[in-house]
């Protein structure tokens, strides 16, 4: 009885994180800029990530009973959580430098600041 009640636990942590996967695929080709497209590529698809990894690390504790296979699903969900947000961020930086600006006028600029403009 309880393995079931973990299978579906397990299986509806990696749906969760399939569903903003998907969102995040999905904002990607219909936000209109590119900071938009930013935003949906990273904060989504880190959700999306972490679903994932939480049902996967579920699966390998409980029911692989593999310590081995448990880390690895902990490492590759923190390096997803620490490089995600830094390489969007680079990216942002990047293109804005670049002349890339939003169509909407921005409230708080602050790259603005930092190439001196």
């Amino acid at each position: 009885m309880t393995m079931t009640i973990l299978r579906i636990i397990i299986d509806l942590l990696i749906a969760v994180g399939v569903i903003f996967a998907l969102a995040g695929t999905i904002g990607v080709m219909k936000m209109p800029d590119t900071f938009c497209r930013m935003q949906a590529s990273t904060c989504i698809t880190t959700l999306g990530v972490l679903g994932v990894g939480l049902g996967a690390l579920l699966y390998t504790i409980f029911v692989m009973g593999s310590a081995a296979t448990a880390v690895k699903v902990c490492v590759i969900c923190g390096l997803v959580l620490v490089t995600n947000p830094v390489g969007a961020h680079a990216i942002a930086k990047g293109a804005y430098q670049a002349g890339i600006r939003p169509r909407k006028k921005m409230e708080i600029e602050d790259y603005r600041r930092d190439f001196n403009e």
